[in-house]
Parts: C-alpha cells; structure tokens; sequence
C-alpha cells in the first residue's frame, strides 16, 4: 500500500472569512456550502477538483500569533498548488501582486514557482511543472531567479503543467 497524492490541506487562520475571500477571490478556489464561516469553519475545493474538499480554513482569531515553523519551531514550511498551464502561473502572478500577498518566485529548473503568503501570513507556492516529453538535462541543473517572460516564449501560455510527471 503506498501514498499517491495529498487529499486535502487543513489551515489554523486568524479570520476564516477573510481567509475565505482571499482563497476565492485571488486563487479562484470554490466555497463548499456546510462549513459555518460565522462558526469559524470553512471548506474550499480547487477549480476542478473532484475531492470532497481541498482546503479546510478554521479560525483562531485576531490573537493568534505568527507561525514560528522554521524561525523558532518545527512545522510545515509550505504547500504547493499545481496550475494547469503557463498562463495560468502567469495570471496567478498578476493577482497574486495586486492582492499585496506576493513574496518570491523561483526557477527550480523542473518547475516553475511563485511564493506568497495568505491574510495569515502562511505561505505557500503555486508550481507549473515542465512536461516529461518537453525537460532537458539543462532544465534539470538550472536553479536561480524565475524569468516568466522567458518561460513563457520557449514553452507558450498553453503548455500543460507536469503531463508525464504529476499527471499521466
């Protein structure tokens, strides 16, 4: 028996409709109704998704403290969200910017990555995987600042993200 992909993702928010709004509005995810946003709870499911849910939201409230993982605890760092082609990273990334929550991105070679931060401050990255049939061994050793305009001409708005490696 073996793991073959994460189900769901569950996130301590100091405001859930907040968080709610933000996750809607910027990410496009989908509000599931049957969580009580005035109760604190809140369930997403990600365009597309087929999951019963794909992100839990429960709140904890304006008091709630900074995450410390990895400044003075141990924790999750990050989760990764796939999109589904190039132009999507490439929209995500105007979003992203004009919601203020933007904080990086990144050429891992393989990937194509955007970092950001939600209305509680917890981080997370949205990926476009290069396709199996389309990575070279120079696209395996790269690693330094993303040039979206760059990855944008050589693969196309598009490009599939993963085809061969995260999806069959």
């Amino acid at each position: 028996m073996s793991i073959f992909r994460l189900n769901h993702a569950v996130l301590y928010v100091r405001n859930v409709a907040e968080s709610v709004a933000f996750y809607r509005d910027v990410l496009g995810f989908d509000y599931i109704e049957g969580g009580d946003v005035h109760r604190g709870a809140a369930f997403l499911r990600a365009p597309g998704s087929t999951n019963d849910h794909d992100l839990g939201l429960f709140e904890l409230g304006a008091h709630a403290a900074d995450s410390g993982a990895g400044e003075t605890s141990v924790g999750l760092y990050h989760l990764a969200w796939e999109v589904d082609t190039l132009g999507d990273l490439e929209r995500l990334a105007g979003r992203l910017a004009e919601a203020d929550a933007l904080v990086g991105s990144s050429d891992h070679g393989t990937t194509k990555s955007l970092y950001a931060k939600d209305p509680s401050g917890l981080e997370f990255e949205v990926v476009w995987i290069i396709p199996r049939d389309l990575l070279t061994e120079e696209d395996r050793a790269k690693s330094g600042p993303l040039d979206l305009a760059r990855e944008l001409a050589k693969y196309g708005p598009d490009a599939r993200s993963g085809v061969g490696i995260s999806r069959p």
